[in-house]
């Protein structure tokens, strides 16, 4: 469930950000670049912001640790 929602919101905030770019300015494909150094970097180091924040609200993990 948790890896679905982290997807989800990745992929919603780069069309949102090519959206923005598109139609108001294209400043706004630097939201999109951000996403994608995090996810790099969250498979580097195992750490994802969004996962902490999913912790908080009580999601569960498919995978058992």
């Amino acid at each position: 469930m948790r890896e679905r929602i982290v997807r989800t919101v990745a992929g919603s905030l780069v069309m949102i950000s090519i959206t923005l770019a598109y139609f108001h300015n294209m400043y706004w494909l630097g939201l999109a670049g951000f996403v994608g150094i995090n996810l790099v970097q969250s498979s580097f180091t195992r750490f994802c912001p969004l996962e902490k924040i999913l912790d908080q609200f009580g999601i569960e993990s498919n995978q058992k640790k």
